[in-house]
């Protein structure tokens, strides 16, 4: 049976979802913390199908709604959330749920920011300019979400090499291993001392 006080989490996702899935899977039997939803801007992203496989009520939405209405803000609220995580959601998050979220909104970049963040740099064009510019090592940034791209306070950043014959791709791979280790740890983290306060 559920325990009524859990920790929630929602999930925003714009793709495929591999962070998603961690969380998920994190997630799914865990005593205190629980992914209550995941809404996504992409009727084709792969994460609505993973929210499904848990369990968990995945919510699909337009721009319209995102920006017009407070159609999804409403909806957002309904889950209770204690944390947002965006898990590679490709859009600008408006002021009215960083009103009404303070501090709650997280988000994943591939990259270690400030380098290589703002619109447009996201999933392989992110580590396409890492390799092209001769890095010798990238990783990943996570940090709060404010009213501009990756500009938020870092919470996280963990770092990996860069090898001179990378392709992107490579890279990616290896960055997204980050990813998949240190986001849960994180919310995990985040939840707990919410906790304490």
């Amino acid at each position: 049976m559920e325990r009524p006080d859990k920790k929630n989490i929602v999930i925003f996702a714009s793709g495929s979802g591999s962070n998603a899935q961690r969380l998920l899977e994190h997630f799914e039997h865990h005593p205190q913390i629980r992914v209550a939803a995941l809404f996504s801007n992409n009727p084709k992203a792969y994460a609505l199908k993973r929210a499904e496989t848990y369990h968990v009520p995945a919510l699909l939405f337009s721009r319209d709604e995102f920006y017009g209405t407070d159609k999804v803000l409403e909806q957002v609220k309904s889950f209770n959330p204690d944390l947002i995580v965006l898990a590679g959601f490709l859009w600008l998050v408006p002021q009215k749920f960083l009103q009404a979220f303070p501090d709650s909104i997280i988000n994943i970049h591939p990259a270690l920011l400030p380098k290589y963040g703002g619109k447009g740099m996201h999933g392989i064009n992110v580590h396409t300019a890492v390799v092209q510019a001769g890095d010798e090592q990238s990783g990943i940034t996570i940090h709060r979400v404010n009213e501009e791209y990756d500009k938020g306070e870092f919470i996280l950043q963990e770092y990996c090499p860069v090898h001179p014959d990378d392709t992107p791709e490579e890279l990616a791979a290896r960055v997204l291993q980050l990813e998949h280790k240190y986001l849960p740890e994180v919310v995990e983290k985040l939840l707990q001392k919410k906790e304490e306060l």
